[in-house]
């Protein structure tokens, strides 16, 4: 499964995840839930999930550093400041909170589970193989960093 690290760029995987659940949102129409809460929980979470993007962009670009998620040996700056005090993904976590406003906005339960398998699938193939290189290209200073801040919240 090593041949799927750092493969597929992660907006491409938030696009596919969000097709799916479309599909599978279209497929099983009896499974509705937040109902009530559709309009503003789409409205909330998509909002809040692109904010969390660009802000998270911008420390890249504060830092002068890649932003590029598939070359993640080519960082030249470790960025801890803002957002990553909080979270060491800032921008994937922007990614899942746009999931779950697409989420909200179908109504469909088994959207949730697709949900999951996101944050399965950026673990697994996205975010262990960037924590290895950035582990080899800042060592000591990643290694504090990663004890002091939590992978998602």
């Amino acid at each position: 499964m090593q041949s799927l690290e750092l493969k597929i760029i992660p907006p491409l995987v938030t696009l596919i995840c969000g097709t799916l659940m479309w599909g599978l949102a279209s497929i099983t129409p009896e499974f509705t839930v937040f109902a009530q809460f559709s309009d503003l929980g789409s409205k909330l979470f998509i909002g809040l999930g692109v904010l969390l993007m660009l802000i998270s962009g911008f420390f890249f670009f504060k830092a002068h550093t890649t932003i590029n998620p598939m070359k993640p040996e080519d960082s030249s700056a470790l960025v801890t400041s803002g957002l990553y005090n909080f979270t060491r993904n800032p921008i994937y976590l922007g990614d899942l909170l746009v999931l779950v406003g697409w989420a909200f906005y179908l109504e469909n339960f088994f959207s949730l589970l697709l949900i999951t398998g996101f944050v399965l699938y950026m673990n697994r193939f996205q975010i262990i193989p960037a924590e290895r290189a950035l582990a080899a290209s800042f060592g000591e200073d990643y290694k504090v960093y990663k004890q002091r801040v939590r992978r998602w919240i």
